[in-house]
């Protein structure tokens, strides 16, 4: 599976795809990562590139995504057209007010930063997307997936390590 994660510096773009990559690697799987910003870093742009694969994976590089997550306007301009047909466009419907184009891929609008603001965790829309990209395509096991939150928040940072499961749960649930 190839996901693009996309957004604004300071949306937490790489720490999501950090999260999903441990995900898929402590569930035994091939992944790679790779973070991609603008000098500008909080407030510019920023992207990742994650794969997981049962198979060794040939470059690290997405440039068809099977999964667009868009956290912002002009990530889902730029992004959107790159997906694989019957793909998945996720976008934080909060920020983003636009429609998905295309009629070829599956769009899924969640409002990820009200539900964390919502929720008394704000600045974790990321992690309510990253739950909801769980409940889509299961690309690694929910066990390994909390454990992947564990190993990527940082020693200084451990108490918003409880905050970062919580909003990964809002947004699995989303999609009940």
């Amino acid at each position: 599976m190839n996901i693009l994660l996309a957004g604004f510096g300071g949306q937490g773009i790489l720490f999501t795809g950090k999260v999903a990559a441990y995900g898929g690697m402590l569930d035994g799987k091939e992944v790679s990562w790779l973070p991609s910003y603008g000098p500008e870093m909080r407030g510019g742009t920023a992207n990742c590139s994650v794969c997981v694969s049962e198979l060794p994976i040939g470059s690290p590089l997405v440039t068809a995504p099977d999964v667009l997550i868009a956290m912002n306007l002009p990530s889902l301009e730029k992004f959107e057209k790159t997906v694989v047909p019957g793909g998945i466009v996720m976008v934080d419907s909060s920020i983003v007010t636009e429609k998905v184009k295309r009629k070829d891929v599956k769009a899924i609008y969640l409002p990820a930063t009200r539900l964390a603001e919502d929720s008394g965790l704000k600045g974790l829309a990321n992690m309510v997307m990253a739950g909801r990209l769980f409940a889509e395509t299961k690309f690694c096991s929910e066990s390994a997936l909390m454990d992947g939150v564990r190993k990527s928040v940082p020693a200084r940072k451990q108490e918003m390590l409880d905050n970062n499961i919580t909003a990964v749960k809002i947004g699995m649930k989303s999609g009940e």
